[in-house]
């Protein structure tokens, strides 16, 4: 069953207790391994008291005063560096910088961030995947190939990146994830899951989505100077319109677990949301939905449409992605940076999202502040 419209998706989305996650392979993963399952593939009424619990480290205000200032200097530090390269390679310093801020939120930020980076990334090369079959497209082999291929980059960032980190917070307790993770009774298991979905989801989306938008704005002479001239609020919706029209992740999954309001179909059918038609759905986004338009009079959730999904499984860190990703092209675009190599795309399955890899920028002249 698919759906591509804004609405009935939305619905769906937001049926308390009708639907279960259905991608990232979820459905593969044994319950019992967690007493507090990964808060990316939870539901119910468990899943829904741990986001209230962990929404405040999202929050804006959190992200306005407690973390901007570090952002902003994580980028201005990568940039300088890559100026004085005279290029970057832009995927590996979207991947830096996404994962060093997210590294900070979480509370891995005490060892080599870059070294945390390619352990996470490492983690993510596995045979593709098929998320409309009960085998997902995997023979027994595949998935014993991405169960080894796994294995060593995750025991790898438990003993290097997690297992540091929470003696570190028993020892010392911060305000970060993994210290209220210690302080609910997560195990190092579960803590080692929570840390892999922030870490990854910083790296895998919010990298691409950077990629992607920079290079819009290199492309777009006009669009670029709009960007450029605007204040913080115009930005974040010029990129809320960026990211509706090139999602990272471009199709939801959810299984059916019972009928409700919102969502009339049968149980264990599954359910396909169409994340990139739905976007451009001219009954929301109006009779032109693939022009980037600031004004379209949307309250600003729902001006990215289901690009940071809806309901209980909606992303906690839009907020976070958004400030991040507007905190790194400013940077860029203000140090000059120009488009040198378009990059090659590909399409990660697992995520069912796009991948640009060998975007390269050169630096000329700075571009003038406004």
């Amino acid at each position: 069953m698919e759906l591509s419209g804004v609405s009935e998706s939305a619905a769906l989305l937001r049926a308390k207790g009708a639907t279960t996650q259905a991608g990232f392979t979820s459905e593969r993963i044994p319950g019992w391994l967690f007493r507090h399952r990964p808060i990316l593939m939870d539901d119910g009424p468990g899943h829904l008291e741990h986001r209230k619990r962990l929404v405040r480290f999202f929050s804006p205000r959190t992200l306005e005063d407690t973390h901007r200032a570090f952002i902003e200097r994580t980028a201005a530090g990568l940039v300088d560096a890559a100026k004085r390269e005279g290029s970057s390679r832009i995927d590996d310093l979207a991947l830096f910088f996404s994962v060093r801020v997210a590294s900070e939120i979480v509370g891995l930020s005490g060892g080599d961030t870059e070294a945390l980076a390619r352990r996470l990334e490492a983690f993510f090369r596995q045979p593709p995947v098929d998320h409309t079959r009960r085998d997902h497209g995997r023979t027994q082999r595949q998935w014993a190939r991405a169960a080894k291929d796994a294995l060593v980059p995750l025991m790898s960032f438990y003993w290097r990146d997690v297992r540091p980190a929470i003696r570190a917070r028993r020892a010392r307790p911060a305000d970060d994830i993994i210290s209220h993770l210690l302080e609910h009774g997560y195990r190092p298991r579960e803590i080692l899951m929570e840390c892999l979905t922030y870490g990854t989801a910083g790296m895998v989306t919010t990298r691409e989505f950077m990629s992607m938008a920079l290079l819009r704005l290199l492309q777009d002479s006009e669009l670029r100077a709009r960007y450029l001239g605007a204040e913080i609020a115009e930005r974040t919706e010029m990129l809320s319109e960026i990211i509706r029209l090139e999602p990272p992740v471009s199709h939801i999954y959810r299984r059916v677990a019972s009928p409700a309001p919102g969502c009339p179909y049968a149980p264990d059918t599954l359910v396909d949301i169409n994340v990139r038609r739905a976007n451009v759905d001219p009954e929301v986004f109006g009779p032109d939905p693939e022009a980037i338009e600031t004004g379209r009079g949307l309250p600003a959730a729902a001006r990215t449409g289901l690009s940071f999904g809806d309901g209980a499984h909606r992303c906690p860190g839009s907020h976070l992605a958004l400030m991040e990703t507007d905190t790194l092209l400013v940077t860029l675009l203000r140090a000059g940076a120009t488009l040198e190599r378009q990059p090659d795309r590909g399409f990660d399955t697992l995520v069912q999202g796009y991948q640009l890899r060998g975007l390269v920028v050169s630096f000329t002249a700075p571009a003038a502040a406004p």
